[in-house]
């Protein structure tokens, strides 16, 4: 299903110029395209949109150790929270963590990098409220995190 996410600022990387009122377009677990809006609304008029209150942009690596909590899988879900679809392997020593990280379509990296959102890239996006708090994350193309 076309989903097109668009916030108030749209970032292609965190360190980029925001596209006011700038969209992504998500199918599957592709980009398929990034613009303003409007355009993005005309090229894909039966798509379905998402508006996020915030800063959208790319999603991040989560650079330390896993949040602890109970399960491998809620330590997963913790840093899908934090606004991060990537994790690094040394902080993904056990099996049981490494295959929650693989059944949520979680990224584990040798070494951290940076993140950018890219046409035909994969759909790892997250939306950041004023505070910094994520509001959203997308990761692979499905939307695995939302602050209600």
């Amino acid at each position: 299903m076309l989903t097109i996410h668009t916030a108030g600022e749209v970032r292609r990387a965190w360190d980029d110029e925001p596209l006011e009122e700038g969209a992504v377009v998500v199918e599957g677990a592709q980009v398929v395209a990034v613009g303003p809006l409007a355009e993005v609304r005309e090229r894909f008029p039966g798509a379905r949109v998402r508006s996020w209150p915030g800063v959208l942009g790319p999603a991040r690596v989560h650079e330390g150790p896993l949040p602890e909590a109970p399960s491998p899988r809620e330590r997963i879900h913790a840093v899908l929270k934090s606004g991060a679809v990537a994790v690094l392997a040394e902080h993904t020593g056990s099996a049981d963590l490494r295959a929650a990280a693989a059944r949520n379509d979680v990224t584990v990296l040798s070494a951290p990098r940076p993140t950018a959102i890219t046409d035909l890239g994969r759909a790892d996006l997250a939306v950041f409220d004023e505070a910094g708090t994520c509001v959203a994350t997308v990761c692979a193309g499905r939307l695995v995190h939302r602050r209600r």
